[in-house]
């Protein structure tokens, strides 16, 4: 288990903050199946643009148990610590501080992992924000800024020593993007460096591969991001194998179409029925992907034009998969073992 602060979190998985798909309705989702925290979309330390939609939907809490955390991102400790302090105010019980995303439009700002260029800023803003609040503080971060200037050790332990309370290291430098493969013996350095919890991120796809990472990095837990997408059950996937060693049996068919309806229905009532039905394409092609006929049913539900449309969709196309399953001769021939058994 892992405390932030005063909160116990019932399990080391956490859903990353992915911008454009952590929201509020994706992480109540990834909440009920499994994931033991999970972090808001980056929000702008500038609050003069908190009143736009995208932005103040970002600020909606989710309907989850577990701490509700707000990740923000900026280059200026009076705005991040002020940033901070009115999130508390508006029902943050966590504030995280990006320094790791790779997205041009922030590094412009000298926001996320353009601060690792600049130590003397990043212990300014961390000292600010910590010194703001009176809630746990937390810091996401890259290995280091190319893999020239890998200096993850090094901000982890400013980290530490200004009041940091838990450090999530992605197992790449910022040059790196998300190509290659991520920096497992990087995030085991930073982990033996420090003694606050550390959370590895990066290429975790897999029960078999967060149980490997686990292991190899001696980490606190686990960060999972596009592995999540499309697959919000690879969260309890992965608990049941920690606790284990056994691999859970695949959802079926009715059970992916549950989840798939359930998302898509808290799209619709979060974002309202046009933009709801824009959201949900990227996600249900997540949920679709690998399965037979995806193509040609992502083809007919794209061009969908309303919430119901997109429901009575997703029914057809699992029916069909239903009913292909049932007529499948190993399927039946399976069935008729069990019930001989």
């Amino acid at each position: 288990m892992i405390d932030i602060g005063p909160y116990r979190l019932k399990n080391n998985l956490f859903l990353a903050p992915m911008v454009g798909v952590s929201d509020t309705p994706f992480r109540e989702v990834c909440s009920q199946l499994g994931a033991g925290l999970t972090v808001g979309e980056m929000l702008t330390s500038n609050s003069e643009l908190w009143s736009n939609e995208r932005n103040r939907l970002k600020q909606v809490k989710p309907r989850i148990s577990s701490p509700q955390v707000v990740q923000i991102a900026g280059s200026d400790p009076t705005q991040m610590a002020q940033a901070a302090s009115m999130n508390v105010a508006l029902g943050a019980d966590a504030i995280d501080i990006n320094m790791g995303c790779p997205a041009k439009k922030v590094l412009k700002k000298a926001a996320g992992s353009a601060l690792l260029k600049d130590i003397q800023l990043v212990r300014e803003i961390i000292k600010a924000v910590v010194a703001a609040v009176t809630v746990p503080v937390t810091l996401k971060i890259r290995t280091g800024w190319c893999p020239q200037s890998r200096n993850g050790i090094e901000v982890a332990q400013i980290a530490e020593d200004y009041g940091i309370q838990l450090l999530t290291v992605h197992g790449r430098t910022r040059a790196c993007r998300f190509l290659g493969t991520a920096e497992y013996d990087t995030i085991a350095a930073i982990k033996a460096a420090v003694r606050i919890p550390v959370i590895a991120n990066g290429d975790i796809d897999s029960p078999q591969k967060a149980a490997q990472v686990l292991q190899h990095t001696a980490v606190d837990g686990l960060m999972i991001g596009r592995a999540a997408q499309g697959r919000p059950w690879i969260f309890n996937e992965i608990a049941a194998f920690l606790a284990t060693g056994c691999e859970l049996p695949p959802l079926s068919i009715e059970q992916r179409r549950d989840i798939i309806s359930t998302h898509l229905t808290r799209l619709h009532a979060f974002y309202g029925e046009v933009k709801g039905v824009w959201y949900t394409r990227k996600h249900v092609a997540g949920y679709v992907k690998g399965l037979p006929g995806a193509n040609s049913f992502l083809q007919k539900f794209n061009l969908c034009a309303t919430p119901i449309g997109q429901l009575e969709q997703i029914q057809l196309f699992c029916d069909r998969l239903i009913c292909d399953r049932m007529t499948d001769p190993e399927y039946l021939n399976m069935a008729k073992g069990a019930i001989a058994a």
